[in-house]
């Protein structure tokens, strides 16, 4: 059975790949720069937010007040093998391919610190700049700059460049979507995304560079000579090369028509129907009056295994004048019961819980997928004993079954009494089978 964090890990995934895959395909390559990264950014959390909305289709259908108990629950699964502790291996193969990525975080953070402690601090005024030996490439992190000495006297543009890094905090960005990836590693998607924003992060800073009256041209051979090396440092946002003929090509192309932003509506349809196949419909009933008792109404959050039994009548023997049972039976509210049935010194609840405790979830029904609410009838003698038990819905034989072999194992029940004698008390008990 996959634990609940694992679907929700899983729903999230689907529509971050819906929407991924909608923003490789339509606005990819369009000029917005800021506008894609803040469509990135918010459809990233809103992909994690959409999990949580539960929209469902709900089938209303009709019941009487004698089945106003039923609430869904899942009953105790006794007599499945011996339970253990060990966790399922989804659990175990998600956990592991986390720990692998945050393994690899930490591999880059390490190196990045011992480079910084390797440099030379310089004083500058709203960052902090270190300086190292050797053909290291630049790269920037919060409000930390780091650089090769002979890159820092040779070429102001990179220490610029790094600039538009901070004042633009795309540090925050590297940081959420490195979290992303490492929640949803299996996703591809969300690696070619962690990818794309990172590209937005250099188109940013390009065009941050070019506003401010850099030479276009001079930047770009200086991006072409500075295009060899590797880059060491994933968490960090580097002045790197990689895709750098789309760089270039993009300071050359022209601003894409403000409308093309609109395109983004498109995603909300797909989104919407997956939101809506991941929430299937469900029934829900309505209880038409009859004779229901307040007081007998089990809250919700009290025994999500076995609904509580509810009274339908009281049943008695009429007695003559001359002390004989006349032999009918009469039906009156059970309101008027002066002593209620107790089950183990409590009502029906305590016997819904002794219900749910010693239920067995059938293996026929189980291996079957059947699950459902079995509505059972049985009186509680003037004696206390469980008798007349019979099934006024059925469900499954195998359930119907395991109900009725729990309910009529009962211990003895303190009678109900009317008018100073024990009553026969006859209730509805329903018993639901959820298989999650």
């Amino acid at each position: 059975m996959i634990p609940p964090f694992l679907l929700y890990i899983g729903r999230a995934s689907l529509y971050l790949a819906i929407f991924y895959a909608f923003f490789l395909l339509v606005m990819r390559k369009t000029s917005f720069f800021r506008f894609n990264r803040a469509a990135l950014l918010f459809g990233t959390v809103a992909c994690h937010v959409l999990p949580l909305i539960r929209l469902r289709t709900v089938i209303v259908t009709k019941d009487t007040a004698g089945d106003v108990l039923t609430k869904v629950g899942e009953p105790v699964l006794v007599g499945y093998g011996p339970q253990t502790d060990a966790l399922p291996w989804p659990v175990l193969l998600y956990v592991a391919g986390c720990c692998v990525v945050a393994a690899l975080v930490v591999v880059s953070v390490r190196r990045t610190a011992r480079l910084v402690r390797m440099g030379t601090q310089v004083p500058c005024e709203g960052y902090r700049l270190t300086l190292v030996d050797g053909n290291v490439p630049s790269f920037s992190w919060c409000r930390h700059i780091v650089m090769a000495r002979a890159d820092y006297e040779k070429y102001p543009a990179i220490l610029r460049h790094e600039l538009q890094h901070i004042r633009h905090a795309h540090s925050l960005d590297v940081l959420l979507m490195t979290a992303v990836a490492a929640v949803h590693w299996f996703n591809p998607l969300v690696w070619i995304a962690r990818a794309e924003l990172a590209l937005l992060h250099e188109y940013e800073a390009d065009e941050g560079l070019i506003q401010e009256g850099i030479d276009a041209t001079q930047y770009q051979l200086l991006l072409v000579r500075k295009a060899v090396g590797e880059q060491r440092f994933s968490m960090a946002n580097g002045f790197n090369h990689a895709k750098l003929k789309q760089r270039i090509a993009m300071m050359h192309k022209k601003h894409s028509p403000s409308f093309i932003r609109y395109a983004y509506v498109g995603v909300l349809p797909f989104i919407a129907l997956t939101m809506f196949a991941c929430n299937p419909s469900r029934e829900k009933t309505v209880v038409e009056p009859e004779e229901v008792v307040p007081e007998e109404v089990v809250p919700e959050e009290i025994i999500p295994e076995v609904s509580d039994a509810i009274p339908a009548t009281l049943q008695y023997n009429t007695v003559d004048a001359d002390n004989s049972a006349a032999g009918t039976k009469e039906s009156i509210p059970f309101a008027l019961v002066d002593v209620k049935p107790k089950f183990q010194g409590g009502d029906a609840k305590t016997f819904a819980t002794w219900v749910s405790e010693h239920l067995s979830y059938p293996d026929e029904a189980k291996e079957a997928g059947i699950s459902g609410r079995a509505v059972l009838e049985f009186t509680v003698s003037e004696t206390g004993k469980m008798g007349n038990i019979k099934v006024l819905r059925s469900v499954h034989p195998s359930l119907d079954a395991e109900a009725i072999r729990v309910v009529s194992s009962s211990p003895e029940w303190t009678p109900g009494v009317n008018n100073g004698q024990p009553v026969p008390v006859t209730y509805q008990f329903p018993v639901i089978f959820t298989l999650k």
